[in-house]
């Protein structure tokens, strides 16, 4: 029976909703999840609030993405503590592990990153570009696609985990200063994620890391 989401936040409603059938046993530890195409009219939202959803509960452990495969079942309940931390925790200090978690994914991103995974990064960036005359959550949300994708590409699922589980503060923070500011058209941050890109692209660790640490470190600065 498909179940409905009544009130906002709707990617809480619906991750709640999705945690609610694990726990009810409907899919096995392991299990792979349906697609989007069929979880986005099963909750009563669109697939984009899928993606959320599914973000925050791989951030807090429950599910976890393998490129290429799809999403599956890492554990039957939520634990709460990682959660916590994170809504505890100054936006300083998730961008501070965000840098360390991303300029060492960019940098594997740059050696191990395969053809699929660079397609995806190149259409991350084009959406994110396209996304900045939308509205501030449509930006946001293309800006966490493309870095995902880039943490995607270095091959390591606790390090995509890792990235998983800050999303949720980062978003609401970077929604809520983009909201006020409408700074969308930033010559200077487009340019840092295209030199990303790049670097990946060209297999250059290095300069796909600094490029990486350069632009978080900014963000910081921004969002302080």
């Amino acid at each position: 029976m498909a179940q409905r989401v009544q009130r906002t936040p709707l990617a809480d409603q619906a991750a709640q909703l999705l945690l609610d059938r694990i726990r009810a046993g409907e899919w096995r530890l392991g299990a792979k999840l349906p697609g989007e195409t069929t979880l986005a009219p099963q909750l009563g939202v669109g697939r984009s609030t899928v993606r959320e959803a599914i973000r925050q509960l791989a951030g807090r452990g429950v599910l976890t993405t393998r490129q290429g495969a799809g999403v599956f079942v890492a554990a039957l309940d939520a634990p709460t503590d990682r959660v916590a931390l994170m809504s505890r925790a100054s936006i300083a200090s998730v961008i501070e592990a965000r840098i360390a978690v991303e300029t060492e994914a960019a940098a594997l991103a740059a050696q191990r990153r395969t053809p699929a995974h660079l397609r995806a990064i190149r259409k991350a960036l084009a959406d994110r570009s396209a996304a900045s005359s939308v509205s501030a959550a449509s930006y946001v949300d293309a800006d966490l696609d493309f870095h995902r994708a880039v943490v995607v590409a270095a091959g390591n699922d606790l390090l995509t985990d890792m990235f998983d589980l800050s999303t949720p503060r980062v978003r609401e923070a970077m929604v809520d200063m983009l909201a006020m500011t409408g700074e969308y058209h930033d010559t200077a941050d487009r340019d840092a994620h295209t030199a990303l890109t790049e670097a990946i692209a060209d297999r250059r660790s290095a300069d796909a890391a600094q490029c990486s640490r350069g632009h978080l470190t900014a963000m910081k600065e921004t969002l302080k």
